[in-house]
């Protein structure tokens, strides 16, 4: 074979993947995702697959309740900052919710990372997240992948996906089957947008407005970074505190749609919630996208949460109890609306 011949030949790397990035991206994965693990996980990250033994005590018809998830374009005000380590956390607190709408706990979790050029730092920067989620929610991260993909995202750019796994006895099943004419909804508060109308919020904030990342605002004694990355909540620690103390009829996690989109999912045929406006102080940076976006004052309510980022709704004669058990948490929550006879929807009036 000849010098030319020797020199020509194409590489992996040359191609644009990294393996060794990746073995260094996997290595930090590993402790990230060990900090989470209990005696039920029975594998480690870089299996083949992720093997997890179920505690079953107490449950006498267990059930397993899934979903997955994203975190939208709140991505790209990881990629405008440089802030990766909180990508991971809105994810699992977004799933978690998801799934605790239902009353189920979280058993394990798994996530997709999908980027254009693998930079092990920023992998350990978003798995940091996803395993501190993982930690404050009690479930392990069993695995996931990490995908290199050459000219299918831009340099600097990655695509993230989480997918949870939980379980609930099967007659503690909640699912709005008992929410019944006077029962009381319950708005617990967001942080912020959480995961949700980032396509809007970023074209106010900057192509109308014209700020950077790092302007600060008055009016929300912030920088406009800073306001668009608070973390995503997740509802359960206390949640299932109040699930062995309470009837909860009906969950409702206020994801894309908002209010309007989220709490007609769980009415049963013939109601409706009555969701009075002011009820609830509505955060800043709400107020200031809609000053700023000339944004029609009903539209908001679908694109955003408004505030309110987790709805219970509770029989009227439990409705202080709760409120009362809510408030020795230090958890803010206000009463913002009523079932009412209609035809599963949200009103707002």
């Amino acid at each position: 074979m000849s010098q030319s011949e020797k020199t020509s030949k194409l590489t992996y790397a040359q191609a644009g993947v990294d393996i060794k990035a990746g073995e260094e991206a996997v290595e930090r994965i590993k402790r990230l995702a060990r900090q989470t693990f209990g005696p039920e996980v029975l594998s480690e990250i870089g299996s083949f697959g992720g093997f997890y033994r179920p505690n079953l005590a107490g449950l006498k018809k267990p059930v397993l309740v899934s979903s997955a998830d994203g975190v939208g374009t709140k991505l790209k005000l990881a990629f405008m900052t440089g802030r990766h380590d909180t990508i991971g956390e809105d994810l699992v607190n977004h799933c978690v919710n998801d799934i605790l709408v239902h009353g189920a706990r979280g058993l394990f979790f798994l996530d997709y990372i999908a980027v254009g050029k693998l930079e092990p730092a920023v992998i350990a920067d978003i798995v940091a997240g996803l395993s501190r989620g993982c930690k404050n929610a009690g479930m392990a991260l069993v695995g996931g992948e990490t995908a290199e993909m050459p000219d299918f995202y831009t340099r600097g750019e990655y695509d993230v996906a989480g997918f949870i796994v939980g379980m609930v006895d099967e007659s503690r099943i909640v699912n709005g089957r008992t929410i019944t004419t006077g029962d009381v909804c319950i708005g617990l508060a967001s942080d912020g947008l959480h995961t949700n109308g980032y396509s809007l919020a970023r074209k106010v904030v900057f192509e109308i407005a014209r700020h950077k990342p790092d302007d600060y605002v008055a009016e929300l004694q912030m920088t406009i970074a800073e306001a668009l990355m608070q973390v995503h909540r997740c509802y359960g620690p206390f949640i299932h505190g109040l699930l062995e103390k309470f009837d909860i009829h009906g969950m409702a996690h206020i994801t894309g749609g908002g209010l309007p989109g989220n709490l007609n999912r769980i009415l049963p045929a013939g109601l409706d919630a009555e969701v009075r406006r002011g009820s609830w102080p509505v955060l800043p940076i709400f107020d200031y996208l809609k000053k700023r976006g000339n944004l029609d004052p009903t539209d908001v309510y679908s694109a955003f949460n408004m505030g309110i980022g987790f709805v219970l709704v509770v029989a009227a004669t439990d409705a202080d109890a709760v409120m009362n058990a809510l408030g020795a948490m230090n958890e803010p929550a206000y009463r913002i609306g009523t079932i009412v006879p209609g035809n599963r929807e949200v009103k707002l009036v």
